[in-house]
């Protein structure tokens, strides 16, 4: 069950303190796409998600958008943020969280990954010893492979909670 739980907990990505990130050393931020940056219906980046990534590339984070979704969906983020881009991650596998690691040439304390899913996110991350960052999702809208994982993941939280592992709203750092 610990592989679920996540390093921090936030509200969204605009609540994450990112100067405590860069303090412990963390140097490339990976983000999940899917109701972590943008919900479902939108097809392109917010301002205020621009505006954000801005900062954060000013700060000297390398980011990369790294999601589960297809190339298709991911490019339009990719283009509008002007970031790197890991499109059909597979998450939770392990296999694209190293590739990323080798070719960028980080090593396992320099990388978070941030993501609103238990399941794909924050095992993937844990899994390979990375700082892992859990957001709420920003829509109920999902895909339907998803909305069966969140069914699962409720369930997870609950004896997560039940052993005073993880309570949702009780945000950390």
């Amino acid at each position: 069950m610990e592989k679920y739980v996540p390093d921090i907990y936030q509200k969204s990505i605009f609540t994450i303190n990112y100067d405590t990130l860069l303090s412990r050393g963390i140097k490339c931020l990976l983000f999940d796409l899917d109701n972590t940056i943008a919900p479902l219906k939108e097809k392109t980046p917010n301002e205020k998600v621009k505006t954000l990534f801005q900062e954060l590339k000013e700060k000297g984070f390398h980011l990369i958008l790294f999601t589960n979704s297809p190339k298709m969906r991911a490019r339009p983020f990719k283009d509008g943020l002007e970031i790197d881009c890991c499109s059909c991650a597979r998450k939770p596998s392990p296999k694209k969280f190293l590739s990323v690691m080798k070719i960028y040439k980080y090593n396992f304390s320099e990388v978070a990954i941030i993501g609103d899913s238990m399941m794909d996110d924050i095992a993937g991350g844990n899994e390979v010893g990375i700082t892992t960052i859990l957001v709420n999702p920003l829509a109920k809208r999902e895909y339907p492979i998803a909305w069966l994982k969140r069914k699962r993941e409720k369930k997870i939280v609950k004896k997560l909670r039940d052993n005073d592992l993880f309570t949702r709203g009780r945000y950390y750092e």
